[in-house]
């Protein structure tokens, strides 16, 4: 498994940030790291991700991504600015073979066994169960997961501090994807106390689904 992956899997939270104004880059990332989290996925659905994307990478001290990324193009748009994963919401195969060709760990979005064999035969290790809680949450990623015994997922879609710990205590689970501590309305408002005390609160719930 790529690092960048197996230290999604050691922190166990992927926080899934829309950023409209990349001048609230630099606090967010002190709010999630006041909150213990070095983490975050800045999703491809505002202008303003390539600049966030690259003032959070340059911190240093954040594992930076790029997520709702569709096409090549944004690919290199978000390595280019120190992106060091993908996500997608669904499974394009030019995307993926484009990543894992460079050494680019990427985990696209999955629903279906169809799409999950699809991603054993392109190599992949992990993806993404999205959008989770609309697509029936843990019951159907239980049952989707057992005929595919080497795949793990990071579902996402609907997840929040309620079904958190299900979620994490379910083995093939790596990290689960989420918004609840990162919404774009607190970080517009400027409110990164409550986005480090949101985080916080998510970092001891995935500490207890460790725990038992």
């Amino acid at each position: 498994m790529h690092p960048a992956l197996q230290e999604i899997g050691r922190l166990r939270l992927v926080p899934v940030v829309a950023i409209r104004d990349s001048k609230d880059a630099g606090p967010l990332a002190g709010a999630l790291l006041a909150g213990g989290l070095p983490c975050a996925e800045i999703t491809f659905r505002t202008d303003a991700a390539e600049a966030a994307i690259r003032v959070l990478a340059r911190s240093g001290d954040l594992l930076v991504g790029a997520g709702t990324v569709l096409k090549v193009e944004q690919v290199e748009i978000a390595v280019g600015a120190g992106a060091r994963f993908i996500v997608s919401p669904g499974l394009e195969p030019k995307v993926v073979r484009y990543c894992l060709d460079r050494g680019i760990p990427v985990t696209p979005g999955v629903c279906t066994p169809s799409e999950v064999s699809l991603a054993l035969d392109l190599g992949l290790e992990v993806v993404k169960f999205f959008p989770a809680e609309a697509f029936g949450g843990l019951k159907t990623l239980k049952a989707l997961s057992e005929p595919y015994s080497t795949m793990r997922f990071i579902p996402t879609g609907g997840i929040g501090p309620d079904n958190l710990v299900e979620y994490l205590s379910f083995p093939r689970v790596l990290a689960c994807g989420g918004s609840w501590m990162v919404k774009s309305d607190l970080i517009a408002a400027g409110d990164f106390n409550q986005i480090t005390r949101l985080t916080r609160e998510a970092v001891e719930l995935a500490a207890k689904a460790a725990s038992g």
